[in-house]
């Protein structure tokens, strides 16, 4: 019920701290893989390393050729598209006032419109056996944090719209979920843990007294991706110790 094996899965992010774990994950469970980020340089690093059946391109999932070809191509490669788990992102952390318009607009052009270009691109190519459409989204999508206008919008907005996805697309058996983690320390976010206070007050505010690991996340990303959760569709599944238990 849990297994990726001889699965077309195409993960955007894929170099990044929580994407390059999940790639991992499922090369460990024999999927065949296309994987998408801006990194070219960790993204070459990743391929290398993997001894399975995969594709990689360096790309954004904010530009729609790029995204449309990714997919295109992962369809050829592997005669079919079964899922994709986009680990693309970005975290802007600055107050409402002082936040430059621009990296407002950069925020929710990745966060958001990037998840639904690569999940239309996604859903136009999965056949009648259906597939699986996976999104990281945060406790953000839930709780307010000061600071976090851009970052906490667009990942509202991201569980929304998993649920409207959701809601289209179940008669043709695609399946579209997101994961909500609490804080993790990854290259995204060490530059604000550096803070110590930052860091104090994070780790606070999570009732299990830790942040998240990338690791946390893989049982959830089985469970979303597999037949093991079939009838599981429209959901932000929160994995944060606790965290949006505090409101």
């Amino acid at each position: 019920m849990f297994d990726l094996s001889r699965r077309s899965v195409l993960i955007a992010g894929a170099a990044g701290g929580i994407g390059s774990v999940i790639t991992r994950l499922c090369a460990a469970q024999g999927a065949w893989l296309s994987l998408v980020d801006r990194d070219q340089e960790k993204l070459e690093a990743l391929s290398a390393e993997l001894e399975v059946p995969h594709y990689s391109v360096a790309g954004d999932i904010t530009d729609e050729g790029v995204v449309d070809s990714v997919v295109t191509r992962t369809h050829e490669l592997y005669g079919g598209l079964d899922i994709v788990i986009n680990a693309a992102g970005l975290l802007p952390i600055a107050s409402a006032e002082s936040m430059d318009a621009a990296a407002f607009r950069d925020c929710i052009d990745t966060n958001v419109t990037g998840a639904w270009l690569l999940s239309r691109a996604a859903a136009r190519r999965m056949d009648i056996r259906g597939g699986s459409i996976l999104h990281i989204a945060s406790v953000s999508s839930r709780v307010a944090n000061v600071d976090y206008a851009a970052y906490a919008t667009s990942k509202a907005a991201l569980s929304q719209l998993v649920r409207v996805l959701a809601r289209e697309w179940a008669p043709r058996n695609i399946r579209v979920n997101a994961i909500g983690p609490a804080l993790i320390d990854t290259p995204l976010t060490r530059h604000y843990l550096a803070d110590d206070d930052f860091l104090v007050r994070a780790v606070a505010a999570i009732p299990m007294g830790r942040l998240a690991r990338a690791e946390d996340l893989l049982g959830a990303v089985l469970l979303l991706c597999t037949g093991a959760g079939a009838f599981i569709t429209g959901q932000t599944l929160y994995v944060d110790g606790g965290r949006t238990l505090t409101g």
